[in-house]
């Protein structure tokens, strides 16, 4: 996928994509706090839609093979409580972890680079249960300009920062091959992108006011690999 920069000015998201902002009322969480958080949130879930009502912090570290007092203590940054003996009640814990994480408002965002990837996310339909809408794709790939993927419309690139001032876009998706990652960071920074999730292996410079969460299924392949054929 080729981008051509047509700004002078170039300089950008989850946790994700990074929501340090919402969360309250603890802004400074350890990033391994918060990425275990998801986890507690699921299993919690799952528990909720079974009819349970209250959940043990030994539950949730059993299920997790963590230490209990590892989830209480991380539950401290939300403002969690729960009851001696008798433990978290679920759907408060659902409601105030949702809200801590950010899930419960959903997000727009606007993803650059329909292929494989970006398609797999855009039919990904379990985004919006975590706090994020993506409203519209684009592309440079003339084939794939003005069709739609999950009713999601594929747009060309020149509509972006339009598109993006219109609707108030902040967040941004890169699923561009690894060689365009920095170009269409720029741009997207140049337009007023203030988070980014970047799903490329590249490691993508910014200004340090834009928020940056990196995503790849290529770190964790190495990683899958390496404990499979260095098992003792």
């Amino acid at each position: 996928m080729k981008i051509f920069r047509k700004e002078s000015e170039k300089n950008f998201i989850f946790e994700g994509l990074k929501r340090m902002e919402n969360m309250k009322p603890d802004n400074n969480v350890p990033l391994p706090v918060l990425r275990r958080m998801p986890s507690y949130l699921s299993f919690v879930k799952t528990l909720q839609k079974q009819g349970e009502k209250y959940v043990s912090s030994t539950r949730i570290a059993e299920y997790m093979d963590i230490d209990s007092t590892q989830v209480t203590k991380d539950l401290s940054h939300t403002g969690i409580t729960g009851k001696t003996r008798v433990g978290y009640e679920v759907d408060s814990f659902v409601e105030i972890l949702e809200d801590f994480l950010g899930f419960s408002k959903v997000d727009s965002a606007f993803l650059v680079g329909a292929g494989s990837l970006g398609c797999a996310l855009l039919q990904d339909k379990g985004l919006s249960a975590f706090g994020l809408s993506i409203e519209a794709a684009f592309d440079v790939d003339k084939v794939k300009v003005g069709g739609k993927v999950n009713d999601i419309e594929i747009f060309h690139i020149d509509q972006f920062r339009a598109m993006a001032a219109e609707r108030n876009i902040v967040i941004g998706i890169i699923t561009v091959p690894a060689e365009h990652a920095q170009n269409v960071a720029d741009l997207m920074v140049a337009w007023g992108i203030k988070a980014i999730w970047n799903f490329t292996p590249a490691r993508i410079k910014v200004p340090a006011h834009i928020v940056v969460q990196n995503t790849t299924i290529y770190m964790n392949l190495a990683i899958l690999f390496n404990k499979l054929y260095n098992q003792k």
